[in-house]
């Protein structure tokens, strides 16, 4: 027989889900890149970027864990970031945000424009597309995210697909082997050799 009055859990709907100043540059945003990108609200950071070598880098990772970034702008057919957009919150003169600098240099080390719109109910079209502008001409028409390079890859699991991290095994003779391992060891078994 089934409770009557099951426990409910303890989770919510958020309303709204987007602050009045989000709404109103996510509609901004759509009028003015629309047919040119698809616009994602409120992405999380380690779904844009990933940790180079994971476990020799894990210092790394509380900097952009259950961080995001305000949009992200990816193209129509590829989905590929295009632009960040971040809402800017007024501030004191003196006063400069930690959080923000790491999120300038994450974008710009990556090659991928980051826009920083002034905190607004109502956003003038000409001067969003000013600030892109500003924000690819930071970044100067490079864009090391999109260049392969085999020092910085890192494979996923054959087993369950989830990230690999490096591991070095020692022999009785002090030799040692290195390979990836799956991140989720010893639930998980996969491995990948090095050659």
């Amino acid at each position: 027989m089934a409770e009557k009055n099951p426990e409910r859990l303890p989770y919510r709907l958020r309303v709204p889900f987007l602050a009045s100043t989000e709404l109103a540059l996510f509609r901004a945003l759509t009028e003015l890149m629309g047919e040119r990108y698809t616009i994602c609200p409120k992405v999380s950071l380690n779904d844009v970027f990933y940790i180079v070598r994971p476990n020799e880098n894990v210092h790394f990772f509380n900097k952009f864990f259950r961080k995001h970034v305000d949009f992200l702008l990816c193209d129509r057919q590829t989905l590929i970031p295009a632009f960040g957009v971040e809402i800017v919150r007024p501030i004191s003169k003196n006063e400069a945000r930690e959080s923000d600098k790491f999120l300038d240099d994450l974008f710009t080390n990556a090659g991928l424009p980051l826009v920083h719109v002034p905190s607004s109910d109502v956003y003038d079209p000409s001067e969003v597309i000013t600030l892109f502008q500003l924000a690819v001409s930071k970044i100067g028409g490079s864009n090391p995210l999109r260049v392969e390079r085999h020092t910085d890859f890192v494979p996923n699991c054959p087993v369950c697909g989830k990230m690999m991290v490096l591991r070095i095994e020692r022999n009785s003779k002090g030799l040692a082997r290195k390979y990836y391992g799956c991140m989720d060891s010893p639930r998980c078994a996969g491995l990948v050799a090095i050659k």
